[in-house]
């Protein structure tokens, strides 16, 4: 059997990168898939057809998850058209790099209102169905840069430790109904973000690395398979780094 039969699960940022390798997996191992993006575009579009031919149902969704009466709304139609969720992983994120002295309140604010703001909107809306259900699975995605800070990210490390924080009250608030909340925190995963870091940067970020290259989207969708499965039915609070022995 597979591990996410006859579940559903919402990836939030699931057209590309870490979330569509997410969902892909899910999909692969049975599972319903709902996911959002800013857009519904062809990318989108092309990962639901994606989706839908593993013989699951996969819809994307267009949702500002930054906005919470956009999220609650987005949440009821999938819960209505999909019966219920099982599953929330919270992956959507965004970069506005630069050192403290030339950061803006603009590139502040929407760094922690797309990344740490969308985990509230969405857990909060989410939260409701997997009550009824007394059963659930949230999965935050957060960072190593949450977890150790980086010189130039002073506004998406601090998104990232908010969601660190988060999960572990979550994690408390809801154990009692069978309700488990973790973080993931990726170390250098090669994504169509961390492409545009110039060449010379990267090389050295992997020169650093113990195990010396960048993960891979999918290796991070293993750990999100592993917790969002019953393989870790008693695990809930905990943050699981993926970083090659970056930060250990």
């Amino acid at each position: 059997m597979k591990l996410l039969e006859g579940k559903t699960a919402i990836v939030t940022g699931g057209s590309r990168g870490i979330g569509k390798a997410i969902a892909v997996l899910f999909a692969k191992e049975g599972c319903n898939v709902a996911f959002t993006d800013l857009f519904y575009d062809e990318v989108a579009k092309e990962t639901e057809n994606e989706l839908n031919a593993f013989g699951i149902k996969a819809k994307a969704y267009a949702s500002d998850a930054s906005k919470y009466d956009d999220t609650v709304q987005v949440v009821d139609q999938i819960v209505k058209d999909f019966g219920g969720i099982d599953v929330l992983v919270n992956n959507a994120g965004i970069t506005k790099d630069t050192l403290l002295m030339r950061m803006s309140q603009e590139q502040w604010d929407a760094v922690i209102n797309v990344n740490l703001k969308s985990v509230f909107n969405f857990t909060k809306a989410a939260q409701m169905s997997m009550l009824k259900q007394k059963n659930g699975s949230i999965i935050n995605m957060s960072s190593v840069v949450g977890v150790s800070g980086n010189a130039g990210q002073s506004n998406y490390s601090a998104s990232k430790a908010g969601i660190i924080g988060f999960t572990k009250s979550i994690a408390k608030e809801l154990g009692s109904r069978g309700i488990r909340s973790n973080a993931i925190a990726p170390g250098f995963i090669i994504t169509e973000m961390t492409a545009k870091i110039p060449e010379e940067a990267r090389k050295q970020w992997e020169a650093s690395i113990p195990m010396k290259r960048g993960g891979l989207p999918e290796e991070v969708a293993k750990v999100a398979l592993f917790l969002a499965s019953d393989l870790s039915s008693y695990v809930s609070g905990q943050v699981i780094n993926v970083c090659g022995a970056m930060n250990t």
